[in-house]
């Protein structure tokens, strides 16, 4: 009894059919006809009647077929485990980080796995939240450190932590001196969004209640990728802006930005990958790597309220033009 006669009986089981089973198995029908008699004269017992049309198993085949089918998902983990151990902490990975992330994060990110996996070669990606799911589904990237829930059916979630959501504020602005920032009304028009960072942008919207972003001072169009960008123009009085606290870790200007009261507005980071991704030793190492590079605050209970993006109404209707 081989591996490769317990793929041919399943096969069979499923297309029920000696054509079509040869075809998904790759081999010629002779040939799976000849390993499935050999198979049954091996152990005495008839696993398909073949005077049955479509081809049905017997009593006694439909058990071991259910036999063989655990067998082969076994010997699929121990293969999986085998490459695992020999290569998770060696060679090669691809990460995609989102742009609002991939400033702050990485370099703490980097300088934590150097230490943890110094044999892995990390080329890193910065892309929007569209590129990066795209790209893990179809192989090009390994890992995506972004946003979620993603909504996508085939690709699994990790999270590592929740990163708060903060108002940043000119010096002017009515709230500058308040401990905590409160949506106002005359905010609204003036909120600064990111260009093309549809996702981000669904969960501003979302924070603020605002169906449709503005412009600024009603006279300027902007076209802008960066959170920095944002700041300064915030600075420049130009509007106000909601941003990850992550992207205020070196910011000395600490009376621009205002914490939301409990519970506070986050968005979830994780971890996310393929079905089909077998590295788990090393997504372990990065969530711990990431987790411990964190601020403490960040790593601290409060109460929060997760921000959504994948069923925004903004976010759908951007991305259906696309």
């Amino acid at each position: 009894m081989t591996i490769q006669q317990l793929k041919y009986i399943v096969a069979l089981d499923e297309e029920r059919h000696f054509a079509r089973a040869a075809e998904v198995c790759t081999v010629t029908q002779p040939g799976l006809t000849i390993q499935l008699k050999n198979l049954e004269e091996e152990i005495g017992i008839k696993i398909f009647d073949r005077t049955k049309v479509p081809l049905k198993p017997t009593k006694l085949g439909t058990e071991i077929i259910n036999r063989a089918k655990k067998i082969l998902r076994e010997t699929n983990e121990i293969r999986n485990f085998v490459i695992n151990e020999k290569n998770l902490l060696e060679g090669e990975l691809k990460i995609g980080v989102i742009s609002t992330l991939s400033p702050y994060l990485i370099p703490l990110f980097i300088k934590a796995m150097r230490e943890t996996a110094p044999k892995v070669n990390f080329i890193i990606k910065e892309a929007n939240t569209g590129q990066l799911m795209q790209e893990v589904e179809n192989g090009m990237l390994d890992v995506a450190i972004m946003a979620t829930p993603t909504g996508h059916p085939h690709l699994i979630e990790h999270p590592v932590f929740k990163e708060p959501f903060v108002a940043y504020l000119s010096q002017n602005h009515p709230m500058a001196a308040a401990d905590f920032y409160e949506i106002q009304p005359k905010d609204k028009p003036e909120l600064l969004l990111l260009h093309h960072e549809y996702c981000y942008n669904a969960q501003l919207l979302d924070i603020c209640n605002i169906k449709e972003p503005g412009k600024i001072k009603e006279q300027f169009s902007y076209d802008i990728s960066s959170i920095e960008t944002l700041k300064n123009l915030v600075r420049a009085e130009l509007g106000f802006a909601i941003i990850p606290q992550l992207s205020i870790i070196n910011e000395k200007e600490s009376q621009l930005f205002k914490p939301f009261k409990d519970p506070k507005p986050v968005r979830e980071i994780s971890l996310v990958v393929s079905d089909t991704f077998s590295k788990k030793l090393l997504l372990d190492k990065m969530n711990e790597a990431i987790w411990n590079c964190l601020p403490e605050a960040l790593k601290k209970d409060f109460s929060y309220k997760k921000i959504r993006w994948n069923d925004s109404p903004y976010f759908i209707d951007k991305v259906s033009k696309f």
